[in-house]
């Protein structure tokens, strides 16, 4: 999202620089979390869905050209929980509107004002809003599933029954196929968005040179 400038906080202590500095958790409570998952195991969106929300141009301004940045232009990123690819009904359109309206409809229960309302709009008038959903994820960037981390995170640690004969099995990197290591997010070890797993794929290459191999 694009916005001419960020919105009001619906607490009037804390400003929207405050608000959107870092990462903004939304109807992410221990309580909202277990319903929405309850409600996605039902094949349905949570109401209110939980939702994370970043504003990059308040860390980098330089993603935005100086005409934007001196109106006090902003960028939001909104990634949603609780929302997986088997909930989509096929119609790319409607699922994304579908989960467009939720989303903003969580993020709005924070506001003091409607988040559609500091939208910018395009040469033709329209919102500068772009959703994507998992299946657009999967047929634009091969994700399978359009899973973010390429498939279900485990636990890092290694099961009693773990096969660890090889240094890519301890490291966590093992894949099914020879001389192929997993250094992304869905490694066992170091997984999802930590950087850990690149880390750990060059370790077991290192220990499969120095005589074991991986």
């Amino acid at each position: 999202m694009i916005l001419h400038r960020l919105p009001r906080m619906r607490d009037g202590g804390v400003t929207a620089q405050q608000a959107f500095g870092g990462t903004l958790h939304v109807n992410e409570r221990y309580s909202q979390l277990h319903d929405a998952h309850v409600s996605a195991s039902a094949g349905r969106l949570g109401s209110p869905l939980p939702v994370e929300v970043y504003c990059h141009s308040l860390t980098d301004d330089s993603i935005l050209p100086a005409t934007l940045r001196d109106s006090g232009a902003h960028t939001l990123t909104a990634f949603s929980l609780q929302s997986p690819h088997r909930l989509l009904s096929g119609d790319k359109d409607a699922d994304r509107q579908r989960l467009q309206d939720a989303v903003l409809e969580s993020i709005n229960s924070v506001l003091a004002e409607p988040l559609q309302d500091c939208l910018m709009a395009d040469s033709s008038g329209n919102p500068c809003i772009e959703t994507r959903t998992t299946a657009d994820l999967a047929a634009e960037l091969g994700m399978p599933g359009g899973h973010i981390f390429h498939g279900p995170l485990s636990w890092p640690f290694a099961e009693d029954s773990a096969a660890l004969d090889t240094p890519a099995e301890r490291w966590g990197v093992a894949t099914g196929y020879p001389r192929i290591l997993l250094c992304g997010s869905g490694a066992r070890r170091g997984g999802g968005v930590s950087g850990l797993a690149g880390h750990n794929a060059a370790m077991a290459l290192l220990e499969g040179h120095r005589g074991t191999p991986y």
